[in-house]
């Protein structure tokens, strides 16, 4: 007979691959992933109305992210569906992605947080460039700076992953190395 599971085991989801939340969790814990801030600014409340006001910026802590095609440069980043910047993307199709750099930490938990204020808040006292072709936020000493125009939004399971054309390229920084996401913390190489 076998045994019965145990409370733990019976609370976990687990799905029809046998695979619970909680394992799946762990397992990719272990993958080391790059820390992007992925930003956008709303279009404006009334396109036609030059005095009416324009649209905020936002912004999110992203660590599924990655290149896709050289030939044309494209990008990938996944995002939870029917997140603030999931339906934000899904309006505006211009967004940015500062690669941050290992002393940029802050900023990665700043636009991480769960519960968090407003993105004008998180933006308030933080230095940003304005991106020349998507006047999203950039972050002037990231590793490196990407501006995209998506191309394609492929819904997997809970997330959306939207696939962006890159309109410029930038290396505002070499100081420093990444920041990286691991085992569920912010860490750098070294």
């Amino acid at each position: 007979m076998l045994n019965p599971p145990s409370p733990t085991a019976a609370a976990a989801s687990v799905h029809a691959e046998g695979v619970s939340d909680d394992e799946f969790r762990a397992a990719m814990s272990r993958l080391a992933a790059g820390v992007v801030l992925v930003t956008a600014q709303e279009p404006p409340l009334d396109p036609d109305d030059p005095y009416a006001p324009g649209g905020e910026d936002a912004g999110m802590t992203a660590t599924a992210f990655m290149s896709v095609s050289l030939d044309p440069p494209l990008v990938l980043v996944s995002l939870r569906t029917g997140s603030r910047m999931d339906d934000l993307l899904d309006e505006q199709p211009l967004w940015a992605v500062s690669v941050l750099a290992e002393h940029q930490r802050q900023i990665a938990g700043r636009f991480a947080m769960k519960g968090r204020v407003s993105d004008r808040l998180l933006f308030a006292d933080l230095a940003c460039d304005r991106g020349e072709a998507t006047g999203a936020p950039l972050i002037p000493d990231a590793l490196a700076t990407l501006e995209c125009r998506t191309e394609q939004r492929v819904e997997a399971g809970d997330h959306t992953l939207v696939i962006g054309r890159v309109l410029t390229a930038r290396v505002p920084s070499t100081e420093g190395g990444p920041l990286l996401y691991y085992r569920g913390r912010y860490r750098h190489l070294g």
